[in-house]
């Protein structure tokens, strides 16, 4: 099992930054990839980001790339998603997400059913 806490959230102002961050415990070492998404009211849970623990490589959903990005801290078994240029669209629940299986295929990781354990979340609120 894999326990996942976020934590980083809060209120902001368009156009700042934020990071969030992601901290793994229990088997965290067995994790193979590591995802973001986000959920605001009325809306379906989307993706955001992922890391590819095997090789470092990460990917974006298209809303956020280029003022994003995911990394890892391996000894601190903590994944960060730092957000830059926020938008009000921005505003959302932000859920960390993770699996130990090994899925190869990049669409894999936009998909919520890849994912064996979430985090409870955490509030980001963009103000205008």
């Amino acid at each position: 099992q894999v326990q996942l806490v976020e934590s980083g959230g809060g209120l902001v102002q368009a156009g700042e930054s934020l990071r969030l961050s992601c901290a793994a415990s229990g088997r965290a070492d067995s994790t193979y990839v590591t995802g973001w998404f986000r959920q605001a009211p009325g809306k379906e849970r989307e993706f955001v980001a992922a890391f590819r623990r095997s090789d470092a490589n990460t990917y974006y959903a298209d809303s956020v790339k280029g003022r994003s990005t995911i990394s890892r801290d391996n000894a601190k078994n903590t994944v960060y998603l730092q957000m830059g240029s926020l938008k009000l669209e921005d505003t959302a629940v932000y859920f960390c997400a993770a699996t130990s299986k090994r899925y190869y295929l990049r669409t894999d990781y936009y998909q919520t059913g890849t994912y064996d354990y979430w985090g409870q979340g955490t509030q980001v609120t963009v103000s205008s």
